[in-house]
């Protein structure tokens, strides 16, 4: 008889060596983790507080008050004047208020550190001019 070209050699090259797949997952899985947030957390924190302007809201206080603002990245800073808002972090958007000495400016802070960020551009607006 002819010797068979499938010998031993060759069916052990046609062998899956690896283990099965399981499509069960082990057992020490935890549950996937939920997006809401924990029933205690406490809603961020908000300051608010109105100034008088003493100088007029020009490029320079702007800038200081957009520096000021990029110290609090984890709070939202918005300047009101005559009914408009500006995202403190935005030197041109202060600017294009137009608040001028005498009007009446509103400054809004929501996040963890409100009321520093609050604190730190009122003190900017209502500082004397240099």
């Amino acid at each position: 008889m002819p010797a068979s070209s499938e010998g031993p050699a060759t069916a052990g090259r046609l062998q899956n060596t690896e283990p099965p797949a399981t499509a069960e997952p082990p057992a020490t899985a935890e549950p996937p983790a939920t997006a809401e947030p924990p029933a205690t957390a406490e809603p961020p924190a908000r300051a608010e507080r109105a100034v008088i302007l003493p100088k007029h809201l020009h490029a320079r206080p702007a800038g200081l008050i957009a520096q000021a603002a990029a110290r609090y990245p984890q709070t939202t800073i918005e300047i009101v004047a005559d009914g408009r808002r500006a995202d403190a972090r935005s030197i041109l958007a202060v600017m294009a208020l137009g608040a001028v000495a005498g009007s009446e400016v509103l400054v809004r802070t929501a996040g963890a550190q409100a009321d520093g960020a609050t604190a730190t551009v009122v003190a900017i607006l209502t500082a004397a001019e240099d």
